[in-house]
């Protein structure tokens, strides 16, 4: 597959990479803290949970920022790859599959470790992720799918136009 986009030279220091990997985290754990804390909120809410505890949002934003660390692992691993001549969405959508597959499978290792430090078997605690029902682990899925998929578009778009232009677009221009 042949990728038509236009690299830049890469001449930032250690401390630049450092800080645009922390704005990077910081902004993906602000996006998927919204989704997260309103799945939350829709959830408290079909349980006619009352009152609804505060503690319950800090959780969904843990949850966010350690979600936006298996993201930017993945992204790593797998970067994203914009082929002009597919377009972005065809060249996104495998990788939103792989992108959440990697999530997927980390959610479960944090399964796993979360039942160790609790005291339970890591094999188990892992298999009791999402209740250990497959239907819930794929409405799961879905979810995760369609809070990954709009990110993984910007991204794309990011890639192909410039950050300073996928800004522009969206927000307005700063002139």
């Amino acid at each position: 597959m042949t990728n038509n986009t236009v690299s830049q030279p890469n001449h930032h220091s250690l401390k630049d990479k450092l800080k645009e990997e922390a704005k990077k985290a910081f902004t993906l754990t602000l996006y998927l803290g919204t989704w997260f804390c309103a799945i939350t909120f829709f959830a408290a809410t079909a349980l006619e949970e009352r009152p609804i505890p505060l503690s319950i949002f800090g959780f969904a934003i843990i949850k966010a920022g350690i979600a936006a660390k298996f993201m930017l692992i993945a992204q790593a691993a797998y970067p994203i790859k914009v082929n002009k001549e597919h377009g972005i969405v065809n060249s996104l959508i495998f990788e939103s599959i792989v992108y959440l597959a990697f999530v997927l499978a980390l959610n479960f290792l944090e399964a796993g470790v979360d039942g160790l430090i609790h005291g339970k078997e890591f094999i188990h605690s892992m298999a009791a992720f999402g209740n250990g029902e497959p239907i819930r682990i794929f409405a799961m899925a879905i979810l995760y799918w369609l809070i990954v998929w709009p990110y993984l578009i910007f991204m794309g778009v990011n890639q192909a136009i410039g950050n300073t232009a996928t800004l522009a677009i969206l927000f307005g221009s700063k002139k």
